[in-house]
């Protein structure tokens, strides 16, 4: 058994000052092929290339098939034997800071121990898909490397935000790169003193929380697992032991609303549903979209008006899941009004992630795609926490982290 420890410093695959701009890519997850294939177009160095092959090979590729995984590795090659990326020669952590006019945040890059992750010393809130954590084990075997990093929060220490914010601070970044109006700077950290105090103030910590990245750390267990059936003499320090994330303390965490549509009333007019709708709420019309300013409140656009919700008595729930307010929304509309027992896989159910604003909404009712819409009260991150620390689950689509990490800045190589 290796020594157990919650994180590590590892070399990194990572692209030099000058091909940062040219490889930096948006995560594989939150665009489609088409856009893909869109911000790829005259990019031969895009990461988009490696993490997401298909966009070279005809429309008809399955996103899944072999040859996508071998045209990934082949492109990770040919971007190291042409130098664009190079590869750290000792273990270095990575401060990584996302801003733009509004916002800051600084966290660590680093190997996270999958071992920790098994024992739920690194906590999920969220299931899994099957096929999409298959996608990603067939994917980092294919590119012996784990190219997507993982979005991890800790809690808060002021001892070592205050150091990352020293390095980041004390001069220029090492590489940068923007993606959708954020910055990404990246500082190597590779002097031992600072590589043991970052070391010490990461391993001393109870838990580390995933934020964003549950497939991708799940699939980096498989293939650590399937390393170790292969070869039980794999050493302490075998790369296969971690996996790549980032780590934020929680307060640097930005939590957007993520939202819901429905396509229909379950048989009701917009009267009947309204009317149903008082059991529970105060319903107050509004001249202007709604977005909640506190918890347990909805906004509600049906019928091209805006209406406020507001629960008429306190809400009282059995665990930490059941007072969120996605669990409220459903326990009281999504699931005995709308007749909808299961958002993952219910497809008359549809999410919109709050950077998109309460007019994504409006647009998507007003088209007669979708006949109801939702906003609500953005999930705390300590309401996270606690679902983590109980070992519970949240309802899908609870959270959407904005800023995301970017593809192609930092890669662990197995």
């Amino acid at each position: 058994m290796h020594k157990e420890f919650l994180a590590r410093p590892f070399p990194a695959l990572r692209p030099t000052k000058e091909s940062a701009v040219s490889v930096i890519a948006p995560p594989y997850d939150v665009i489609n092929l088409k856009e893909a294939k869109e911000l790829a177009e005259g990019k031969p160095f895009s990461f988009l290339r490696v993490s997401r092959a298909e966009l070279e090979m005809p429309n008809s590729t399955g996103q899944y098939a072999p040859e996508v995984y071998e045209r990934a590795a082949k492109n990770l090659q040919q971007l190291k034997q042409e130098k664009v990326l190079i590869q750290d020669e000792k273990p270095a952590y990575y401060v990584y800071r996302i801003s733009n006019a509004n916002h800051t945040q600084i966290g660590v890059a680093l190997s996270a121990s999958v071992d920790a992750y098994d024992k739920n010393k690194i906590r999920k809130h969220e299931l899994t898909r099957h096929a999409k954590e298959t996608d990603r084990t067939n994917q980092i075997s294919a590119v012996k490397a784990i190219t997507g990093p993982v979005l991890l929060a800790h809690r808060e220490q002021p001892a070592l935000d205050q150091l990352l914010l020293e390095i980041s601070s004390n001069e220029a970044s090492d590489y940068e790169g923007t993606v959708d109006g954020w910055l990404h700077e990246i500082w190597v950290v590779k002097a031992d003193n600072l590589v043991a105090e970052i070391s010490s103030y990461i391993n001393s910590m109870p838990a580390l929380y995933i934020a964003d990245g549950h497939h991708r750390s799940a699939a980096a267990s498989r293939v650590a697992k399937q390393r170790l059936e292969e070869n039980s003499d794999l050493t302490d320090d075998n790369p296969c032991h971690g996996f790549l994330a980032v780590s934020f303390s929680q307060n640097a965490m930005r939590i957007l609303d993520y939202n819901r549509v429905i396509t229909d009333l379950n048989g009701r007019s917009a009267r009947e549903f309204l009317k149903l709708l008082e059991q529970d709420f105060i319903v107050s019309d509004s001249d202007k979209a709604i977005k909640p300013q506190q918890a347990k409140e909805f906004g509600m656009y049906l019928d091209g008006s805006w209406y406020l919700l507001s629960l008429k008595n306190e809400w009282s729930g059995e665990n930490s899941v059941s007072m969120l307010d996605v669990s409220v929304l459903n326990d009281t509309i999504i699931d005995p009004i709308l007749a909808i027992e299961d958002s993952r896989t219910d497809q008359r159910i549809d999410f919109i992630g709050g950077s998109r604003g309460p007019q994504a909404i409006e647009e998507v009712v007003n088209s007669g795609s979708m006949a109801v819409g939702f906003t609500l009260f953005p999930t705390k991150m300590s309401e996270l926490m606690a679902v983590a620390d109980a070992g519970l689950i949240m309802p899908p689509k609870s959270t959407w982290f904005e800023p995301k990490l970017a593809d192609g800045l930092l890669s662990l190589v197995l």
